[in-house]
């Protein structure tokens, strides 16, 4: 009789659920409960399949448990503050602002890097934030801004070291068609999102391996789903992916631990202003060659602000999950490598690991895809 049909196997599976249920509840550790599920779902149905008898799979799995129920509990173990320093880059509104600030009431010394020193994120972070809290001028396309910062962290910080840096300074670009962005938008997505990334780490690393302390960097889901209409943004946060998990490895042998976020879909401020849309709706219709006007049109470009639009509202304000999580990669005495907070984040990264080519291509057209097609195909359909 097949295992999976046998009353055995249905207790063994309610079995399974009791216990699973209660290493799950012990796990308060984000990003972590799914790798534990899956390692319980895993266990179970490689005993069934295996067919080992009724006794020796509750003993398996009981043992299994008490492991995971082990290292969830080393896990959830979370390092004291002790005013330990912390460095976030894009502090100026969004993931980074809104972290600098908790972090600041957790008793973390935190430096608040911002593009602009004189904008109304700095400034209200001055206002609101403790003494312990610092606003560093800091464009991370900027060589020289950069090591201005690494000299005032080093002074303040002195022999301690730098405990964190969360290298979370991000922008976007205007969604469209890869063929139609110009190659400025490529470049500057790459000069921040991974570039600038790359030389903040680089010189700020030597603080970290002082400290033995943690590297965190925000990537995006769109680093591992490729999803239609930003060509620039995804290749630049797959590379941050990659990047990191280099990192992680170079860095373990002096005690530097890494890890990677790559949120879903939430609200800050990376889709950008409507004049920010204006100009750069601009720049791409200035850029059309005959070609692409007579196949695209200067209409299709000019819907798109709709999706931009449309990205904003679908996104989810609340963006609570990826701080919890970056607080835990940078608190917890064993963080996890990887955080994917969001709705579905998860579930679309691995769905993208483990699903056919065709079938992903076809799901991700019918969530992700435009709803109106370009003047040549209009005419030709």
């Amino acid at each position: 009789m097949s295992p999976f049909c046998s009353e055995s196997a249905w207790l063994y599976l309610a079995v399974t659920a009791a216990l699973g249920g209660m290493l799950l509840w012990r796990s308060q550790s984000p990003g972590q409960w799914k790798r534990q599920a899956g390692c319980l779902a895993g266990l179970w149905g490689g005993a069934c399949l295996l067919g080992l008898s009724l006794l020796c799979s509750l003993l398996l799995l009981s043992l299994c448990c008490l492991l995971l129920l082990y290292v969830s509990s080393s896990d959830q173990e979370l390092l004291p503050v002790d005013q330990k320093a912390v460095l976030v880059t894009g502090a100026d509104s969004g993931f980074g602002h809104a972290l600098a600030k908790q972090l600041d009431k957790l008793g973390f010394t935190v430096f608040a890097g911002v593009l602009d020193g004189e904008g109304p994120g700095a400034e209200e972070l001055k206002k609101t934030c403790s003494e312990r809290l610092s606003v560093l001028q800091m464009d991370i396309t900027k060589a020289e801004q950069i090591r201005d910062a690494h000299t005032k962290v080093t002074e303040k910080t002195q022999d301690k070291g730098l405990w964190a840096l969360v290298n979370n300074a991000g922008v976007l670009h205007f969604p469209i068609d890869g063929e139609l962005l110009p190659m400025t938008s490529y470049r500057k997505c790459m000069a921040v999102n991974f570039f600038g990334a790359v030389e903040v780490t680089k010189v700020f690393l030597p603080l970290l391996r002082k400290s033995k302390g943690r590297l965190v960097n925000v990537s995006s889901m769109g680093g591992k789903v490729p999803m239609e209409m930003i060509a620039a943004y995804c290749p630049t946060k797959a590379a941050v992916t990659m990047f990191s998990s280099v990192l992680r490895l170079e860095l373990s042998k002096w005690g530097v631990k890494v890890a990677t976020v790559q949120p879903g879909g939430f609200q800050t401020n990376i889709t950008g202003s409507r004049d920010s849309w204006d100009k750069m709706e601009t720049e791409i219709l200035d850029s059309f060659s005959k070609e692409l006007q007579e196949d695209y049109g200067q209409d299709y470009v000019r819907k798109q602000k709709n999706l931009l639009q449309m990205m904003r509202d679908n996104s989810c304000p609340d963006i609570t999950p990826v701080l919890r999580d970056i607080q835990h990669a940078i608190s917890a005495r064993n963080p996890s490598s990887f955080y994917a907070p969001g709705r579905m984040a998860s579930l679309w990264i691995y769905f993208e690991a483990y699903s056919p080519t065709s079938v992903l291509d076809y799901v991700l057209k019918k969530c992700f895809g435009p709803k109106h097609m370009p003047r040549a195909l209009r005419t030709a359909s």
